[in-house]
């Protein structure tokens, strides 16, 4: 390792809001031409260039007498994948559509198969598209209707700007159509002559959703809707009977949606009910639900804080309209919903586990499918289909490999379609799943998911990897990784704190770690932890704390506050930088962002709340853990200058000795390597860095426990 760590050097900038003055010695690491450095790396500033180099070759360095162990987990891990895998085909009309990875390849094949027995056709080759790129990722991907084309998006920069293009599946060849600056999502009109999109602004937003004619110049293109409100972001949906395309509108706790007719895309937009401060829903449609076309809402409206769901006539669909269908019972969350011909089926979460309940159409006769595992994750999978019987559900638990179930709704039988292999091998029977709660400082109990293996001593010896989240109402399935075996084979204990500001016990849990409440999130994680070290069920002094994005800024702040507790911190694409970001407006995320913080501009209580905790302006002298912070330098979201300004910060005033060191990828974004191997890098980097800092030996044993 490099005798010196990089400094950056200060050059001081202030200004004074709301009668505070603030000081940034580090301002000058923000590109002022950052929106051009998305577009193009290559136009990043020279100094800040050089300051983001030296952090990485200081990061090279420290890594480079661990590269042995490095090779060792990649070879783990990269064992544990089938590399030749593909997803179940999903039946659309006369043919199941797929994804398909072939032997060595980082990108997906789109492909389809004539049903019941044609023939595969690679509609689209990810692994030659991606041919001497640095970075490459697809976004959507979408057939037409009559099967004639397949749209899709790439992203070559790593900065969410994808170009479309459309495919002609017969030829194989792409059409000369080309639309640039978009976001992923797209949506086809029910003939295919006509393809929406979504355009981003000058400030990343994606704002715009044009109609394209297939044939004609992106400049021909029809706006046929513009968010005014920079506070909301746009997306492009579909309900399930292909009838309506759903222009969804929203910050983090306000929603509108907007009806395309696709059979005639020349009628006017119709909007479902005009936005309401704090009422969110989603829509879906039934052609013959109680007699008539009617939209099916999922809703917080009336009170319903753990959402319900209700019906409207199509043709008038306002809130004066709406009558309930699944009425709201607290503490049962209702997350997500989808309609077919003859059921409606819902996706709920109560007492902290999922289920799906599946609802006849023409009556009010529910049932629900059924699990047995302690802690478990559960998603649907809707097809493409509306008038079937089959449900297509994926069920893991930190235990079990993913599984694909088909359910008949009538019948009540369910089928196994697809387990995940693990071609080095994974007996389930070797390792324990369990949750446990953790008394949180104002008395909650936070629900905490274990894993490790049958034969790690539960006798306060183990290392842990602890991982938080704690944002914007999401909540952080137990569900099954390959790579983070390669730590519990090695004796860790893998845990989850299911900290406040996500939805595992209800809405009330999102809104008691937000705004005012936001530390909760952050006194959760602590408690989480000194659970464990009180328990015995880990080692005090060897827990390693793990989050990522609003998670980072989670381990920002874990960081300040408890650095004692933490024997070392990995920060993935940290949001440390809050109130720095939320003061600025150009920003493309920091307007929908506010009702998520607070707005520090207009407000000195937001202001004032926001710099108590912002991981950078809290950053004080003290002996810090020992921290890993990785960025990306086209990352849109957490841009890439707040770990930078984070790590400069701490380099100054960190009063220990262990290693801060920050990595950033010059080639990708938010996500961090596209390809499904390079990835595996970043997460082999972040094992050998856990493995390190726990103390823990490099070899297994025959059991496949640690040898320390």
């Amino acid at each position: 390792m490099t005798s010196e760590a990089p400094r950056a050097p200060r050059r001081p900038e202030s200004r004074t809001l709301h009668g505070i003055t603030l000081t940034d010695d580090f301002g000058w690491l923000k590109a002022e031409n950052w929106r051009e450095v998305m577009r193009d790396p290559a136009v990043l500033d020279a100094d800040i260039r050089a300051y983001l180099d030296a952090e990485n070759a200081y990061a090279q360095a420290h890594f480079a007498p661990r590269e042995t162990l490095k090779h060792t987990l990649l070879k783990e891990m990269r064992g544990r994948i089938k590399e030749d895998d593909s997803s179940v085909p999903s039946p659309d009309g006369p043919f199941g559509y797929y994804l398909r990875h072939r032997e060595g390849g980082q990108h997906p094949l789109f492909c389809r198969k004539a049903l019941p027995d044609g023939a595969e056709e690679v509609l689209l080759d990810g692994d030659e598209m991606a041919k001497d790129k640095a970075f490459f990722q697809f976004g959507h991907a979408r057939h037409a209707p009559d099967h004639a084309c397949i749209a899709y998006a790439v992203d070559e920069q790593g900065a969410e700007l994808y170009s479309v293009r459309i495919r002609d599946t017969g030829t194989g060849a792409d059409l000369a159509d080309v639309m640039e600056g978009a976001t992923g999502d797209l949506l086809w009109s029910r003939d295919g002559r006509h393809l929406f999109y979504i355009r981003r602004d000058a400030e990343h937003r994606p704002s715009q959703v044009f109609r394209h004619t297939l044939g004609t110049p992106q400049e021909a293109d029809v706006l046929i809707y513009e968010e005014a409100d920079k506070g909301f972001f746009v997306s492009l949906g579909e309900t399930q009977s292909h009838m309506f395309g759903l222009i969804a509108c929203g910050d983090h706790e306000t929603s509108e949606v907007h009806l395309i007719d696709l059979a005639d895309v020349e009628a006017p937009l119709r909007v479902v009910a005009p936005r309401a401060a704090g009422i969110r829903y989603e829509v879906e449609h039934h052609p013959d639900l109680g007699g008539e076309d009617a939209l099916v809402i999922l809703t917080n409206a009336d009170g319903a804080e753990d959402f319900k769901i209700v019906t409207a006539p199509s043709a008038s669909p306002g809130r004066d309209h709406w009558r309930d269908l699944v009425p709201h019972r607290q503490g049962r969350m209702i997350l997500s919903q989808v309609a077919y011909r003859g059921f409606l089926v819902r996706l709920e979460r109560e007492d902290g586990l999922p289920r799906i309940v599946i609802r006849t159409v023409f009556s009010s006769e529910e049932h629900a499918i059924a699990f047995d595992e302690e802690a478990y994750a559960l998603g649907m999978d809707d097809g493409y289909q509306f008038d079937t019987n089959e449900l297509r559900f994926t069920y893991a638990s930190m235990t079990t490999p993913s599984e694909v179930w088909s359910y008949d709704m009538h019948a009540r039988g369910r089928t196994l379609l697809k387990r995940q292999e693990v071609p080095s091998g994974h007996d389930p029977a070797d390792y324990v799943t369990r949750r446990v709660f953790a008394r949180a400082p104002d008395g909650e109990r936070v629900p905490v998911t274990l894993l490790h293996r049958v034969s790690t001593p539960l006798d306060g010896s183990a290392p842990c990897l602890l991982y938080g989240y704690g944002a914007y109402g999401m909540s952080m399935p137990a569900g099954f990784s390959t790579s983070r075996l390669s730590l519990v084979d090695r004796g860790f204990v893998y845990a989850i704190a299911h900290v406040r500001g996500g939805t595992e016990k209800g809405w009330r849990w999102y809104v008691d770690g937000k705004l005012a409440k936001k530390t909760n999130t952050f006194t959760d994680f602590i408690a989480a932890a000194e659970h464990l070290a009180a328990e015995k069920v880990v080692h005090p002094s060897r827990i390693v704390a793990h989050g990522g994005s609003a998670g980072g800024m989670l381990m920002g702040a874990i960081a300040n506050l408890r650095p004692d507790l933490f024997a070392g911190i990995i920060a993935e694409v940290p949001f440390v930088d809050v109130l720095a970001t939320m003061l600025d407006d150009t920003l493309p995320l920091t307007p929908p962002e506010w009702p998520e913080w607070g707005n520090p501009i207009e407000s000195e209580t937001a202001f004032r709340r926001i710099q108590s905790y912002s991981p950078v302006d809290n950053v004080t002298a003290q002996p810090y853990p020992a921290i890993l912070a990785l960025a990306g330098l086209t990352d849109p979201r957490v841009t890439y200058w707040e770990p930078a300004r984070w790590m400069a910060r701490l380099r100054e005033v960190n009063t220990g000795d262990r290693p801060l060191l920050l990595r950033t990828n010059m080639d990708a974004g938010h996500g961090g390597a596209s390809g499904r191997f390079d990835r595996l890098e970043e997460v082999a980097l972040m094992h050998v860095f856990a493995l390190d800092v726990a103390r823990v030996e490099a070899g297994m044993d025959a059991a496949g426990s640690a040898s320390a």
